[in-house]
């Protein structure tokens, strides 16, 4: 593995925040993780790394928050989820780093306009992000954006904000969904070579900076009314989208 740089620790460590933070309710700084790391290591090599790390966030959250989880929804693109991640594990070898990254971009953009489309026209959504094509869509394009960028946490909330999940539901059953899907991730990801030793050595560095910002998460969640809080995702997850494209 790489050598860090003094630099390159401060990085890795506001990156192993980022994680925490996001699996507290905060989806949109996904973003921040995957950027920071990508800076600090090779791209493909960066996935071997975040991987363990947002195993350990999703263990706290769902230790935290399971109650509120909503199984409905997270079984509905649960099994085209992990068809998802299958062809993004055979994919990964094939394409470029940063191939997928503005057509995530453009599906987290589109996503975006549906929600959008909800607050202002809610008669005419009111039964699309319950059904079930919409719900294999999300599934398949989450497990393909999770496997190739660890980039799925934006498509997911969106998916959960159209569905009408308040604060709390909407926590517990992301925490949920991406706690079955990232373990389901790690063989893929091992058979690939990007998690070793070297790897795991730097997730037992960086794990305390994932609690800290499971706690920070948690405290700015607590404090946000309910449509704040889907404002807060919202922009979060359009400003991810656009620089997905923009990086393409």
């Amino acid at each position: 593995m790489t050598a860090l740089s003094p630099s390159d620790w401060v990085l890795a460590a506001i990156a192993a925040l980022g994680i925490g933070m996001s699996k507290a309710g905060l989806p949109g700084i996904s973003l921040l993780h995957v950027l920071l790391m990508a800076r600090v290591l090779p791209a493909r090599e960066s996935t071997g790394v975040i991987l363990p790390l947002l195993i350990l966030a999703d263990l706290f959250a769902v230790s935290a928050y399971w109650r509120h989880a909503r199984w409905r929804y997270v079984l509905a693109p649960l099994a085209p989820a992990l068809g998802g991640i299958a062809l993004g594990a055979w994919l990964m070898p094939r394409i470029p780093d940063g191939a997928f990254a503005p057509v995530i971009g453009w599906i987290v953009l589109g996503l975006g306009f549906i929600q959008l489309g909800r607050r202002h026209r809610p008669a005419w959504f009111e039964h699309f992000p319950h059904s079930r094509p919409f719900a294999w869509a999300i599934g398949i394009l989450s497990g393909l954006a999770t496997m190739l960028a660890n980039a799925a946490g934006p498509i997911m909330g969106l998916y959960l904000l159209a569905c009408g999940l308040p604060k709390w539901a909407f926590v517990g059953t992301a925490a949920l969904f991406f706690m079955i899907v990232n373990l389901v991730k790690v063989p893929f990801s091992a058979g690939l070579g990007l998690i070793n030793t070297p790897s795991l050595h730097l997730n037992l560095w960086l794990a305390p900076c994932v609690v800290a910002g499971l706690f920070l998460g948690r405290a700015i969640v607590q404090r946000l009314p309910q449509r704040r809080f889907e404002e807060i995702v919202l922009i979060f997850s359009l400003a991810v989208a656009v620089h997905l494209i923009l990086r393409g």
